[in-house]
């Protein structure tokens, strides 16, 4: 099932794709967003609730918001993936791997939504692309452990955690380079737990004006999805909704000789297999 949020008639909303269309399930249940249905016993009825509704709208058109869009939390990993450690290490830049997952946090109002613009700060010229997997908590908790962390996932989506290098490199703590508004790119949808094997190695490209610059897999994470949810989870409580970002894999544009980044006008598309394709166009912040 697919689960997404967008705009109707200006009000958010939320629903399920159902063929070329969407289901308007703001509109027929109690629950205003999607965060809180996955936070409902309901959710487990979600097939049940869907079962014979035909669709409101079509999905050509459709004014996406980002899948949830007010997370509690958005935790991010940092240099999650052995091809892009190995590429920041031939930069000359001296990164051991660490003995836990590194870590930081986005605020949901850098975030849009598929088909929504990426904005590119006034400030900088360095925004650099990050296609990645996402995955969304449905069961909250603390000190999850590694083996029950399925239990907790409530699905998967794609993010693209565009930086903004130079103001990244400001310090130690990268977030000032992670959170500039219309930054964080979340969508188009979320791919319920059940349809993914969480044993499968997932493919991800990213490409900009049509040219693939990131092309990798899964399989090439440092810590595993269950390790960077067991890590959060000792340090907060998870709440439904809570949106974990896995890392990016190798071919960011500033590991690149010269260095390469998004500019008004270019469109960025992050495509990993079995979770869609979430595509936007730069502009610049007005």
């Amino acid at each position: 099932m697919k689960l997404l949020s967008f705009l109707r008639d200006g009000i958010e909303t939320w629903g399920v794709v159902v063929g070329d269309g969407v289901v308007d399930l703001g509109k027929v249940t109690s629950y205003a967003s999607l965060a809180e249905f996955i936070a409902s016993d309901d959710y487990a009825r979600r097939d049940e609730i869907v079962a014979g509704k035909a669709a409101d709208l079509p999905l050509d058109g459709l004014v996406y918001l980002p899948v949830i869009t007010r997370p509690e939390k958005i935790v991010c990993a940092v240099r999650n993936y052995m091809d892009h450690h190995q590429e920041v290490l031939a930069m000359g830049m001296q990164r051991e791997l660490s003995e836990f997952p590194p870590i930081f946090l986005r605020v949901w109002r850098s975030q849009v939504g598929h088909d929504q613009p990426i904005i590119r700060p006034r400030v900088s010229e360095s925004l650099d692309w990050e296609g990645e997997i996402a995955v969304i908590i449905g069961k909250g908790g603390r000190d999850i452990a590694e083996q029950d962390v399925y239990d907790h996932v409530a699905g998967y989506s794609i993010y693209n955690d565009a930086s903004v290098r130079e103001w990244q490199f400001h310090a130690k703590q990268i977030a000032s380079g992670k959170n500039f508004e219309g930054t964080g790119a979340f969508g188009p949808y979320m791919v319920t737990a059940d349809e993914i094997d969480p044993t499968r190695a997932l493919k991800l490209e990213t490409r900009l004006n049509g040219q693939v610059v990131q092309s990798s897999n899964s399989s090439y994470m440092i810590f595993s999805i269950p390790r960077l949810i067991n890590y959060a989870s000792t340090i907060f409580t998870l709440a439904p909704g809570d949106v974990i970002v896995t890392g990016t894999p190798g071919g960011v544009g500033f590991s690149r000789k010269p260095p390469m980044y998004m500019k008004p006008g270019d469109v960025v598309e992050v495509e990993i297999e079995a979770l869609g394709l979430l595509r936007n166009r730069i502009e610049a912040q007005k």
